[in-house]
């Protein structure tokens, strides 16, 4: 057997497991909460804004616009803005009426150890015990989400009847750009066969993770793991505190299709960035783990297209079907964000890009320029 067919069945036996074996992740669709629960808790919400005017309006809106049973207070942390977020987060809660509701912060000066977001999540933490504000449960949502009004009480009514300690949703990316329709769809793809949403809902599995644009949380769950001051260098936070409170109890990670991110990238170096900023520091930021991503994507993405274009006899046709399957796998979350099914076949194109802004991670890194993020290099934290 040529060593191409041997490469060949081996993109093959990969695509197989990934489609019969890996939890499902690419037929991943949005479940809607239960409409009811035993109790509707009270509840605060922590949003961090580092210059996020021209998003934070919608954001407090639509927290201020939830159809929720129990008692909703914000905190907003203005992480050292310089463009007006806290007043423009201000002006909207008075639009509706609703300033008593909401407490804005200016965050203390970063201190060491700490990423930026962390500490001003710690930061609307504290304050929400200064404002003796004695509620069960946390929501940790990024400035940039909008959230359809019945967004809490489902999240709450999931957390209460399953008996979670967190609850969590990747919410619906911005794909309107054409960065954006050729590649936020993968970044989805690419998150649920990481952290595959089965496996991270099954209690019998140590698989954790979380997006942490909506992220709802016991504060007893946060108490019981020592407060985000247990990940305070973490620059990946959603699944560093998915893995802390997993440790001690159930949780759960959902799709949603009617809450979204306000988020543009309207350029591919917008998203080349976004990926750069973590993508090392998810591999540990160790340089045999990136040697091994990049053989590994070769070797499930490259390969197949490359041999069943090049080669001939069977490896020609093994690599066709493993190019066949990943297409296959691809379509839903195509079809989730309204993307032509054209697009499908170029999945490994699209994977290329990914693997080049992963070695750029790495480049960033050694640079001293890590996380970087809004002006603030976050270099030193922890996975």
């Amino acid at each position: 057997m040529s060593a191409a067919t041997l490469l060949a069945a081996l993109s093959l036996a990969v695509w197989l497991y990934l489609l019969l074996a890996r939890g499902g992740f690419w037929r991943e669709r949005p479940r809607r909460g239960p409409r009811q629960s035993p109790h509707w808790p009270a509840v605060v919400a922590v949003i961090p804004a580092r210059d996020e005017v021209e998003t934070i309006g919608e954001t407090v809106t639509s927290l201020l616009r939830q159809r929720y049973a129990g008692r909703l207070a914000l905190v907003l942390v203005d992480d050292h803005s310089s463009d007006g977020t806290a007043a423009a987060a201000g002006e909207a809660a008075r639009a509706l009426g609703a300033e008593d509701r909401l407490t804005i912060v200016g965050a203390r000066p970063l201190p060491p150890g700490w990423t930026g977001k962390l500490w001003a999540v710690a930061e609307g933490l504290r304050q929400a015990e200064r404002n003796d504000d004695a509620a069960e449960l946390v929501l940790l949502t990024d400035a940039d989400i909008a959230h359809h009004p019945d967004n809490l009480a489902e999240l709450v009514a999931r957390l209460e009847s399953d008996g979670l300690d967190l609850a969590s949703l990747m919410v619906k990316l911005n794909c309107a750009s054409f960065a954006e329709r050729a590649l936020i769809p993968a970044f989805v793809f690419f998150f649920a066969k990481l952290y595959p949403f089965a496996w991270v809902n099954d209690r019998g599995r140590r698989t954790a993770g979380a997006a942490g644009g909506c992220m709802l949380v016991r504060r007893a769950a946060l108490d019981r793991i020592g407060g985000v001051a247990s990940i305070s260098g973490a620059l990946i936070d959603d699944c560093a505190l998915a893995g802390r409170i997993k440790a001690g109890g159930p949780i759960w990670l959902g799709l949603s299709a009617a809450t979204r991110s306000l988020r543009r990238y309207p350029r591919l170096g917008d998203i080349w960035r976004m990926i750069a900023r973590t993508a090392y520091t998810q591999l540990g930021r160790s340089p045999l783990l990136l040697a091994g991503t990049v053989l590994g994507l070769a070797v499930t993405y490259l390969a197949p297209p490359v041999l069943a274009v090049g080669a001939g006899g069977l490896a020609a046709l093994l690599a066709g079907l493993a190019w066949l399957a990943m297409t296959l796998a691809f379509l839903p979350i195509l079809r989730f964000y309204g993307v032509t099914p054209i697009v499908a076949p170029l999945l490994p194109v699209i994977a290329l890009f990914y693997l080049a802004a992963t070695i750029d991670s790495a480049r960033r890194h050694h640079q001293g320029r890590g996380g970087e993020w809004k002006g603030r290099v976050q270099q030193r934290g922890q996975a």
